[in-house]
């Protein structure tokens, strides 16, 4: 999601009658009203260059520049041209700075917030940004028109009021601290994308190529056959010297280069083709991101620390299926994943296993409920099994005393309690039908994935389940998804410091009849729903905190997925030559970290400062 939706959706501290510069989930912002910028920023960074990257995710071809639609692929980069009414910082959760607002005005009951957009600001073709392009933006977002997640984020705004040309206010169903933040985070487009000479409009699913007007700090300058993007640093971009871009967006050009495989793009970086590499393979960050270039320095591999959480990333389960609908069957294929044997041979022990969707942060529930935890969960107890009013689930562990075999001995029991017994060969049902599924995944990431698959599907043959590795190309693999027609494929849910709205939108009963939503595993559950109306309507943290911990319970024990493995560091590869700020953020991802706050350092010999958490 663009422009904080996600990485900014944090709770108001309380409602003022009074407009502010930023507003905070709790106490005050870190940066008070007359900060020059962010701490982790190079206020003095040079600019110029041109930084060339390869494709960051395992999209190998793009088809439009809209990235709010639901069909098709969207180019690398188009973050560089939008932004929004307010920004986060990343050295702190929950805290949201004006950028296109110039200030923030909650009302006293709660049920709506008002900026004030800064007059100096303008679109890439010169429009001043108005109200009336903010309340376009969000009610084109919410219209059918665009990619049904955007509506259930933003479904609890009621609508957009223009009060005059720089003012919008933003009305809410009910009070909830989390929605001045979340309209802070709307993405804004001008009324006058797609517009056509004669004022007619394209259909806004049916903007491709038509380049975008945003009023972020970059432009669409040239683009070939989907396969490279050049993004240009708008010479004219108006929010340069705001406190929330001193020291950002360094690089005159941003280029992309979309390479089929990893592979490929391994290659393609230790040839010089492009920058800057971030490492997700730990065997090719020990065994291939190696040769001359590095040993001679040209190269470079450096690790450096986060504090992001986990997230969830592992085989997702879709319960839609008949196969997966009982606790039991999801359970035994948990404990067929031998994570040990793969972090020894495959991974160079360089990462833990996931135990929670909120892994490495306080919203990780662990031990037995807290009173407000239960508060949530009593009230459902006939509905959940008992195993969730005490600790969450441990991960298999095949570690002596522990043993693969014993592991799946236990597997073999609980499919058996499930009706699935084997003969003739398989494991079948009551009917005499074999336990047969496919494993998902793209052409892009399936080299790296395929010796682990293998691994799970020799442990899934001894309890006679017959799995399957299938590999397609990126446009039919996320057709696929958007229509929820999969087995099982590996999906990594980014974490969020705050829970809120995008939540419904992954675990809600109506995402998951909603095709194109985030809600992979088909979960419809009154219990999850109940939770999650708790989770949005928290007051406090203490609250927020309770009903994330009940939320983590409830999803650990219903096995939905078959967790994969995180590391605490992020691995980049990159050439002589780049530079970066002493003071690392706290919550970052590496490759938005390169864009907006790297730079070439002058001259490139210049030794780089140690990084600093």
């Amino acid at each position: 999601m663009l422009c904080g939706v996600l990485a900014v959706a944090g709770l108001l501290v309380a409602p003022r009658a009074h407009a502010v510069y930023a507003i905070a989930q709790y106490g005050a912002p870190k940066y008070p009203a007359d900060f020059k910028h962010f701490d982790y920023v190079n206020p003095d960074a040079p600019k110029g260059g041109t930084l060339v990257l390869a494709n960051p995710s395992r999209l190998t071809s793009f088809d439009k520049f809209n990235p709010f639609t639901l069909r098709g692929n969207t180019a690398p980069g188009v973050d560089l041209i939008f932004e929004s009414l307010t920004v986060g910082s990343s050295d702190e959760v929950a805290t949201a700075y004006g950028l296109l607002a110039d200030d923030i005005n909650v009302a006293p009951d709660g049920l709506s917030v008002t900026f004030h957009i800064n007059p100096r600001a303008r679109f890439s073709n010169g429009d001043p940004v108005t109200a009336d392009d903010v309340k376009f933006s969000l009610d084109t977002l919410k219209s059918p028109q665009a990619a049904p997640q955007f509506a259930s984020i933003f479904g609890e705004i009621t609508r957009a009021v223009v009060v005059d040309p720089h003012t919008i206010r933003f009305e809410f169903h009910q009070r909830n601290r989390e929605l001045p933040l979340l309209a802070g985070g709307i993405p804004v487009f001008s009324r006058k994308w797609g517009m056509k000479p004669d004022g007619s409009r394209i259909p806004f699913d049916q903007l491709a190529f038509e380049k975008p007007i945003g009023s972020g700090p970059y432009l669409i300058e040239q683009y070939d056959n989907g396969r490279t993007i050049t993004y240009r640093r708008d010479p004219n971009y108006w929010g340069a010297a705001l406190p929330v871009r001193v020291g950002m967006n360094n690089f005159d050009r941003v280029v992309y280069k979309l390479y089929l495989d990893n592979t490929a793009r391994l290659e393609a970086f230790k040839a010089g083709e492009y920058d800057a590499l971030v490492e997700y393979v730990a065997r090719n960050w020990v065994r291939r991101d190696v040769g001359k270039k590095f040993d001679s320095g040209e190269l470079i591999k450096q690790v450096f620390p986060q504090h992001n959480g986990t997230g969830m990333q592992g085989f997702m389960l879709n319960t839609r299926r008949p196969l997966f609908q009982d606790v039991r069957v999801r359970k035994a294929l948990d404990l067929a994943l031998d994570f040990q044997w793969l972090n020894r041979q495959l991974f160079f022990n360089q990462y833990t296993r996931i135990d929670s969707f909120f892994a490495n942060t306080d919203l990780q529930a662990k031990g037995l409920p807290s009173p407000g935890e239960l508060a949530l969960l009593e009230p459902w107890r006939a509905k959940l099994d008992p195993a969730v009013f005490g600790p969450p689930p441990k991960q298999p562990d095949t570690d002596p005393p522990g043993s693969l075999r014993a592991n799946l001995l236990e597997a073999r029991a609980l499919l058996q309690q499930a009706g699935w017994t084997y003969r003739d060969g398989a494991l079948r049902n009551a009917k005499g039908e074999p336990f047969r599924f496919e494993i998902l995944d793209d052409s892009g990431s399936s080299a790296q994935m395929e010796p682990i698959v293998a691994t799970f599907i020799r442990n899934l043959q001894k309890l006679g389940i017959q799995a399957t590795f299938r590999v397609s190309d990126f446009a039919v693999y996320q057709k696929r998804l958007d229509a929820f027609d999969f087995d099982t494929t590996t999906i990594r849910m980014p974490d969020v410091q705050v829970p809120g709205s995008e939540q419904i939108e992954r675990f809600g009963s109506k995402a998951a009849d909603t095709q194109g939503s985030n809600n992979m595993i088909g979960l419809k559950s009154p219990v999850v729903d109940a939770i999650l109306r708790a989770l949005v309507r928290a007051q406090t943290r203490e609250q927020l905190v309770d009903a994330t911990h009940a939320l983590d319970r409830v999803l650990m024990h219903g096995y939905y997925v078959v967790p994969h493995w995180y590391s605490a560091t992020h691995r980049v590869a990159f050439k002589r030559g780049l530079a970066w700020p002493k003071t690392l953020p706290l919550y970052y991802t590496a490759e938005g970290w390169i864009t907006s706050m790297w730079w070439f350092a002058q001259p490139p010999s210049q030794p780089q400062p140690p990084a600093q958490p």
